[in-house]
């Protein structure tokens, strides 16, 4: 391709909204621009980028066994009162319309209802299964804080895949096959990742793990252990259950504690750590009761964690000042969990406690040396709490640290959540008609993209791995409209190149100087610049640049389709 049939749309300035770095070189890249908020056109340069990415995701589901298919955006309502997700999405992310017949449509976050309606009509025996249906596909998910560019865009492009299965076992093959390509994805785009233990969140199901690329601009913290495979978001981490201490238990005593209603100003005023402490948190059960959650002083809860616990109001709501105070006397910051009118659910740390300190609950007052089973002969345990960088991983293997993460896939087991809804059966080999099982496998292909950029750039530019960049080498004449040698040369570099197989870039624009033109070839990440002057030609030879390290050596010109055809393999 040649500059001048090629459109190069590079900005010397970075763009007022954008805050993290791939945002801020998609754009003065030529890669994307911005329509609206949360909304990208790919340009010339960037769609190229896009169908490589594309092409590795659609090579690796192939292989896999996985079958492509394509559904529509726009979903019916119906479907999604079928499975129950209509009304829970009218707080979300779900763009809701009608049409001119006043029928109630919306545009697909998620492919979930569609594919269990194909599956349910399509699907009749046991003997078509297991299956797998994958699709690549826009995606429109109605943020209510678009940003960082691709990473938090509105529309957006992902892989989705779907499979169904009859028996748990040929789920868990699949959802471990699935695994096992995504980490071929995510290698062959150059990430350094971690598939970490997660939530399955509004997709349901009963396992889930995501693939995080590290790096500092990523919205999610990531918990992993140091010395094995043991990686979880945080919001699912645990830490390894705590040893009871054996010491010996002294006799509980109430001590006034006059206007010292928080943790710190508790232990500073008894002269104790805040490790010595609990602390006694109360929210709504499910029939309008309340349950106290008892936590280490120091700790903090983790409200994901909160809300699976039976019982415990999903999503979870802090009780109010004035029904604590009904049901025990006394306001927040004097609570504790001896004689307390409620059910008690104590953090594993906080039930390892011996001789603590908590509220009395009566204003101003605290109790000393407490105890389990003696001060309070009723309570469950449980893990309530965020874990903390240097707490034992639940394997017992190293330490847990923390990184920042991107993620860029989910896979979930989904099980019967939307098949048994929507009644998607097949006969068994006794000719019994049964509720499949199903696995669910996303990726998001856009912003892939950006978690490349993420992870690869500099203060020049993009990097691009030579799998995905736009091209894999430029070729720069200098003033070949003065000197026909360097037009020829270039010209016949160009040609050699191409006919390799190489994805070759001719910049022969006119009136850019070649300053400009190599600051555009960094900035754009393409892997290698050939550099064509006349000074060079006197020795015949090119000048040969590699973005990755930036080393730059003289080429002889008889070798330079040869060695570039060989780098760009």
């Amino acid at each position: 391709m040649k500059s001048s049939n090629f459109t190069i749309a590079t900005l010397k300035e970075n763009p007022a909204d954008a805050d993290i770095a791939s945002h801020q070189l998609l754009i003065r890249g030529g890669f994307i621009r911005k329509l609206a908020t949360g909304l990208y056109n790919w340009l010339p340069m960037g769609q190229r980028v896009l169908n490589k990415v594309t092409r590795i995701v659609r090579e690796e589901m192939d292989n896999s066994g996985a079958q492509e298919v394509l559904m529509p955006v726009v979903q019916p309502a119906d479907l999604w009162r079928e499975s129950g997700r209509w009304d829970k999405y009218d707080a979300g992310d779900l763009l809701k319309f009608t049409d001119r017949h006043d029928r109630e449509f919306c545009f697909g976050p998620t492919h979930e209802e569609i594919i269990t309606d194909i599956a349910r009509n399509e699907l009749k025996s046991h003997k078509q299964l297991p299956v797998n249906f994958y699709q690549i596909q826009t995606k429109f998910r109605d943020e209510i804080r678009p940003r960082f560019g691709l990473l938090r865009a509105r529309e957006f492009l992902m892989k989705d895949a779907y499979s169904f299965h009859i028996e748990e076992s040929c789920l868990q093959r699949t959802y471990d096959l699935m695994h096992d390509t995504y980490c071929r994805i995510l290698d062959r785009l150059g990430l350094d990742y971690r598939p970490v233990l997660a939530d399955t969140g509004a997709i349901g199901g009963n396992a889930s793990m995501e693939f995080q690329v590290l790096a500092e601009s990523g919205e999610d913290v990531i918990a992993f252990s140091t010395e094995s495979d043991y990686a979880a978001n945080i919001e699912l981490a645990e830490s390894l259950p705590p040893v009871k201490a054996s010491f010996e238990l002294l006799t509980m005593e109430e001590v006034a504690t006059p206007d010292r209603k928080t943790i710190v100003d508790v232990a500073a005023f008894l002269q104790v750590e805040p490790t010595r402490t609990v602390k006694t948190l109360i929210v709504e059960g499910d029939d309008d009761d309340l349950v106290a959650l008892i936590l280490r002083g120091d700790h903090q809860l983790n409200p994901l964690k909160a809300e699976k616990i039976t019982g415990v109001k999903s999503p979870l709501v802090m009780a109010s000042d004035k029904a604590i105070k009904k049901a025990t006397g006394a306001n927040p910051g004097s609570l504790g969990p001896v004689n307390l009118p409620m059910r008690v659910i104590a953090d594993r740390d906080a039930a390892a406690l011996v001789n603590f300190i908590c509220g009395a609950n009566r204003d101003d007052y605290h109790f000393t040396n407490v105890n389990w089973d003696r001060d309070v002969p009723v309570f469950d345990t449980c893990d309530l709490r965020n874990v903390v960088e240097g707490d034992p991983s639940p394997d017992g293997k190293g330490q847990l640290k923390f990184r920042r993460g991107i993620e860029v896939g989910h896979i979930f087991q989904l099980h019967d959540v939307y098949s048994s809804k929507m009644n998607a059966t097949v006969l068994n080999e006794e000719g019994k008609a049964v509720t499949m099982i199903m696995g669910c496998y996303g990726l998001g292909v856009t912003r892939l993209i950006a978690a490349i950029v993420e992870q690869h750039h500099d203060d020049k530019g993009i990097i691009w791995p030579l799998a995905i960049a736009p091209f894999q080498v430029t070729v720069i004449p200098i003033n070949a409209h003065k000197s026909p040698q360097v037009q020829e040369v270039s010209e016949a570099i160009y040609t050699g190149l191409r006919a390799a197989g190489v994805e070759v870039l001719l910049d022969d624009r006119e009136g850019v100087r070649p300053g400009a033109k190599f600051a555009d070839a960094e900035l754009m990440g393409i892997p290698h610049r050939l550099v064509v002057g006349d000074r060079g030609l006197e020795n015949n030879h090119v000048e040969w640049v590699v973005r990755q390290s930036g080393k730059s050596v003289d080429l002889p010109l008889e070798e330079v389709v040869t060695r570039i055809t060989q780098e760009s393999a």
